[in-house]
């Protein structure tokens, strides 16, 4: 019967396969060398000066088998279709779920394909140009596929989770990612993973549409009866999956025409920090630098400042600074990194929480509407173009325009200018007491060398779009609101399981 054991080796050791063989044979009292074993967990402990990493390893005897993944495996027999609008992690994998179950999934993709939506991207990095349907957040695997690829969720159903992670090493992700604390696919590599689901979705009888942009929904007696395509074409459908993102306005603004309940809901906004990634390095590793037995370090920060969080959020080490607007007239940033987290910067968002109690306005939109008008503050500041408005850290907490600016990753371009004073008082007070306190963790975090860039403003949706028990929005019977755009997910993982877990609401509801 397979064993499992833990211990800690330093990372030169945890790269070594014949001292940790011997190292299990020893720990477990073994007679000879006639087992197997395989990670199971990987994490680094940096606590000490005298760096670590937790092992725990899958001791197989003789003739054990070492098991399979959870593969996907669709159905020969198609019976009933889903109407699946949005292909980011969400909806992609409840295509695959649905073909799993009988079903054929109709997606809907506003955005282009990977290869398309790459032009578009090479165009706003270098010209300032949004493409409102193609860009950081619509197409072809949603926000992540070009913005960083981070696995890591709080999801506690570890089976939905486990499956979702062994899809994805089916489809050519490296199986590290079942292993490692804090797994990642990077930027340059998941693409072609997002590819290859596609095309095994329309294997299988799905069919995939880019550049289809939803339009219109129509329901009768309050069930969904269909949709409508880019203003023309009309399709019935009796289940609807929405899947659209966290930043896909338009939906909103559709369904609360039609007075389908919305709601407020608490998001955080703030500025993405970036410093170089040796600094990040020498404060969390005590000196260290990353190399061939360390990769490069992250952090993760938290404090409570005048009764609500300020915290990191989508720390990339090794990373780079995204332009991620959706629309002209805005400026946002994101931050990814490649696999091997190998470029010169470590950048973080660093963001305050906001909730509809903060504003008198008491609609649905209270917080997106917040959201806006710093996206469209900031672009106006900077010149009106993808350029962002930029500070030092310590000019940022002394009140003092740069005089000068670093060299950043954010390819468009940086304006100095005192972020006290364009960021509204509610997130530029509460970010500055936070970092006093961040600098008293991290010795050498406040430091002239990092840079804000402003705003991190898309953490996760300001509106949550309701669902019943069933999973079904209470106005409408049908329409499935799912993951990160509805309120109900925050990262590839937990947006991947929703999509998985509306798919089975419509399996029983059938």
């Amino acid at each position: 019967m397979a064993e499992t054991i833990q211990f800690q080796v330093t990372p030169e050791q945890a790269k070594d396969l014949v001292f940790l063989k011997q190292k299990i044979r020893k720990e477990l009292r073994l007679n000879n060398d006639d087992f197997t074993f395989k990670w199971k967990r990987r994490s680094i402990d940096a606590r000490n000066r005298n760096i670590k990493i937790n092992c725990t390893f899958t001791v197989y005897s003789p003739g054990e088998s070492e098991g399979k993944l959870d593969e996907f495996i669709a159905e020969k027999e198609l019976n009933g279709e889903v109407a699946i609008v949005g292909f980011g992690p969400a909806g992609i994998f409840a295509a695959l779920r649905a073909l799993e179950k009988g079903l054929k999934p109709i997606v809907f993709e506003r955005g282009k394909d990977v290869r398309s939506r790459r032009r578009d991207l090479a165009i706003l990095n270098k010209e300032s140009i949004v493409n409102p349907e193609s860009n950081y957040c619509y197409g072809e695997g949603g926000a992540g596929t070009y913005s960083d690829g981070k696995l890591y969720t709080r999801s506690k159903k570890r089976g939905d989770v486990q499956r979702a992670l062994e899809w994805f090493v089916q489809f050519g992700a490296d199986e590290d990612i079942l292993v490692d604390a804090h797994p990642h696919i990077g930027t340059n590599k998941l693409p072609q993973i997002i590819v290859a689901m596609r095309e095994t979705i329309i294997e299988n009888g799905g069919e995939v549409h880019f550049d289809a942009k939803v339009t219109d929904f129509f329901s009768e007696n309050g069930q969904i009866t269909g949709l409508e395509i880019n203003n023309e074409k009309q399709y019935s459908f009796s289940n609807i999956i929405l899947a659209t993102g966290h930043s896909a306005r338009d939906i909103f603004d559709l369904l609360h025409a039609k007075k389908w309940e919305l709601k407020a809901k608490p998001f955080a906004l703030g500025v993405r920090i970036e410093h170089p990634q040796d600094l990040i390095d020498k404060i969390q590793y005590r000196g260290r630098l990353n190399d061939d037995f360390i990769p490069p370090a992250s952090y993760s920060l938290v404090a409570q400042v005048n009764g609500r969080g300020v915290y990191s959020f989508c720390m990339c080490p090794g990373g780079i600074v995204a332009p991620c607007a959706t629309s002209p007239g805005e400026v946002v940033t994101n931050g990814w990194s490649p696999s091997k987290r190998n470029n010169p910067f470590a950048n973080s968002g660093i963001v305050v929480s906001i909730s509809p109690d903060d504003f008198e306005d008491k609609s649905p939109f209270a917080c997106l509407n917040f959201q806006k008008e710093v996206e469209q503050k900031c672009w106006e500041a900077a010149g009106k173009e993808q350029k962002v408005p930029a500070q030092r850290l310590m000019d940022f907490l002394e009140d003092r325009v740069s005089s000068d600016l670093p060299v950043s990753s954010y390819q468009p371009g940086m304006t100095s200018l005192d972020l006290n004073e364009i960021l509204p008082a509610i997130i530029s007070k509460n970010l500055k007491v936070a970092f006093k306190a961040f600098g008293e963790k991290m010795k050498d975090f406040l430091t002239n060398e990092a840079v804000l860039h402003a705003p991190e403003s898309r953490t996760s949706s300001p509106i949550q779009i309701p669902r019943n028990e069933f999973l079904q929005h209470p106005d409408v019977k049908g329409l499935f609101p799912c993951a990160e755009g509805a309120g109900y997910a925050g990262g590839i993982i937990s947006a991947a399981i929703d999509g998985m877990k509306c798919v089975d609401q419509i399996v029983v509801k059938n």
